[in-house]
């Protein structure tokens, strides 16, 4: 029987850089002070008018393989998961082998919203554990959400940003005691209608109506009650530590999408952990969406905070409502 290891991991952001004091001359009021204080984001970063998802998901990629040194011909299967792919059809993933020259991959998108990379890393583990063939796995997070934003919607303009962030998941024998321990996807689907890009699709192709309404872009539709999150986090991760047989208190590390800094907090506070448990960079990047989990793990694996025989949880949620928590030996 075998099983994943994350081998490495890589993170790519794009270079224009956007501070709260722009979305405060955009709006002509002060929206600064509510984002630092109340959801801890100081800064973002947007692609340039001919960057992508796909261009994302590249750099993301070819640093996570370079520090594998899995060279991209080794490559199984790749997965992307993003809400903000380079077509509707096809795949962001057939995009990406084509640009790494992984031949021998097999490639699909994945989409649970801001779900999405825990999920994929999930499914990239079962691969893994199920087939032997599957020895090398790229797992991408990518975000690419400037592009659907409406730049008079106070709401949703000055939290999203983008990113990407990549692991290369390596197939081990079991016994070598790491890797994959436990996972747990769950959706309250009553709330599908709630936030969404919900235009562009079969349900309603873009016309000009759309396009003058909006549409086509991002849109809280309704508010998300506060403590939900939290609720769900808090309960994932009980569950996480009682399938993995892995106290709370010796996980070294959870890394939570990266929406609102007090969530995250309360979260801790339900589990009684120290805040400093759950890492963040939500303050330099804004909210990546898919890319938010991997990018955090990068940025903690880069600062020394995670290192071989660690125990981590990832626990994400996005659209739908999509919820995903994994946990991993290090």
């Amino acid at each position: 029987m075998q099983n994943a290891i994350i081998l490495s991991v890589g993170a790519y952001a794009p270079s224009r850089v956007v501070d709260n004091q722009y979305f405060n001359e955009l709006l002509g009021e002060d929206v600064g002070t509510w984002l630092s204080e109340n959801v801890h984001i100081h800064r973002r970063h947007w692609c340039a008018d001919d960057e992508s998802t796909a261009d994302l998901a590249e750099n993301a990629a070819r640093q996570a393989l370079e520090r594998a040194g899995v060279r991209p011909e080794q490559i199984d299967l790749i997965i992307v998961a993003t809400d903000t792919p380079e077509y509707i059809s096809p795949s962001t993933a057939s995009v990406l082998q084509y640009r790494l020259g992984a031949a021998k991959a097999g490639t699909f998108d994945l989409n649970t919203a801001c779900a999405g990379f825990v999920t994929a890393l999930d499914t990239a583990s079962k691969y893994i554990q199920a087939d032997a063939q599957y020895q090398h796995v790229l797992v991408v997070g990518a975000y690419a959400m400037s592009k659907y934003l409406n730049m008079a919607d106070k709401k949703t303009v000055t939290l999203f940003a983008d990113g990407a962030g990549a692991v290369v998941l390596r197939s081990v024998p079991r016994e070598e005691n790491r890797g994959f321990l436990a996972s747990r996807l769950l959706t309250h689907g009553e709330y599908h209608d709630w936030m969404g890009i919900y235009a562009g699709g079969a349900h309603q192709p873009v016309d000009a109506g759309v396009l003058e309404r909006h549409e086509h872009q991002l849109q809280f539709v309704r508010k998300f009650p506060k403590e939900l999150n939290p609720e769900i986090w808090s309960r994932l991760a009980v569950e996480l530590s009682e399938r993995s047989h892995t106290s709370l208190h010796d996980v070294t590390q959870f890394f939570i999408t990266q929406i609102n800094i007090n969530a995250i907090w309360e979260t801790l506070d339900r589990l009684n952990l120290p805040h400093d448990k759950a890492h963040t960079i939500m303050q330099e990047y804004g909210y990546t969406g898919s890319a938010c989990i991997p990018m955090a793990f990068n940025d903690a694996w880069e600062k020394g905070l995670v290192k071989t025989g660690d125990t981590v949880f990832f626990i994400g949620s996005g659209g739908g409502l999509a919820f995903a928590a994994a946990a991993f030996r290090l």
